[in-house]
């Protein structure tokens, strides 16, 4: 599904990613984790085509397809969703404007015809009964207002309905109560599926009881320095970072 190859960025001349190689099959979700400074942010928004992130060298590939030279939404259209880490309010646009924008922009994209109402009201119906949502909560505007569980619940819902087939999910955790996080990892481990793969970035084991990855990755300085299964996250929360830092530079 992904795969990136010696990939390296930097920002404003000063280099964060410095050669990262990681592979992400269908079906499999990937647990990112790593001290503050560590280039996770980084990463993931270089995936999704940031452009004030420069590429100096790698590839990334998505599919078998090089995306690397691609703009923002088009890498979206191809298949790459962004949860940000602040959702940006847009006042005077209804979740469901929203969503319906983005969905038939994607179709025209691809060749397609707008999806007729009657189709995307029903799977706006279904969608949000999966995750969830009130009905009211989908005519508010664009996370104006909203409280951080409902922004990354929104988040969750706009996947949801774009179904893409690589979810980057930029510290959805950040923020959320106990019940925020149950009711945000339940909708991705439905949404979880053979034909799709999630990238999960976060700073805490917690989300990771809920939404349990098949690989843990620990990004030190620009690179992944090591990489594990769930137990690895449960070391990372026991021990901290020091012991990681010990093994690199030794």
């Amino acid at each position: 599904m992904l795969k990136i190859e010696n990939l390296h960025a930097e920002v404003e001349d000063k280099a964060i990613l410095k050669g990262i190689n990681l592979e992400v099959k269908a079906g499999e979700v990937h647990a990112i984790m790593g001290p503050n400074g560590a280039g996770k942010s980084t990463l993931s928004s270089v995936i999704a085509g940031k452009e004030e992130y420069e590429v100096t060298s790698g590839t990334i590939e998505l599919k078998g397809n090089d995306i690397s030279e691609l703009a923002p939404e088009e890498r979206a259209h191809a298949g790459v969703f962004l949860s940000f880490q602040y959702p940006v309010e847009i006042p005077g646009v209804t979740v469901t404007n929203f969503i319906k924008t983005a969905i038939n922009e994607s179709r025209k994209a691809q060749g397609l015809e707008e999806m007729p109402a009657k189709e995307m009201l029903k799977k706006i119906r279904e969608k949000s009964e999966l995750l969830e949502i009130d009905r009211k909560f989908l005519s508010r505007s664009l996370n104006e207002g909203f409280s951080g569980g409902e922004k990354k619940r929104n988040e969750i819902f706009q996947m949801a309905m774009l179904e893409p087939k690589l979810a980057i999910l930029d510290e959805t955790d950040s923020g959320l109560d106990i019940d925020a996080l149950r009711i945000v990892a339940n909708g991705v481990n439905k949404l979880k599926s053979e034909d799709n793969a999630v990238v999960l970035i976060t700073h805490y084991q917690r989300l990771l009881d809920y939404i349990v990855p098949d690989y843990v990755h620990v990004l030190y300085d620009g690179k992944i320095v090591k990489t594990g299964d769930a137990s690895l996250a449960l070391k990372l929360e026991e021990q901290g970072y020091d012991w990681i830092k010990e093994e690199v530079n030794s």
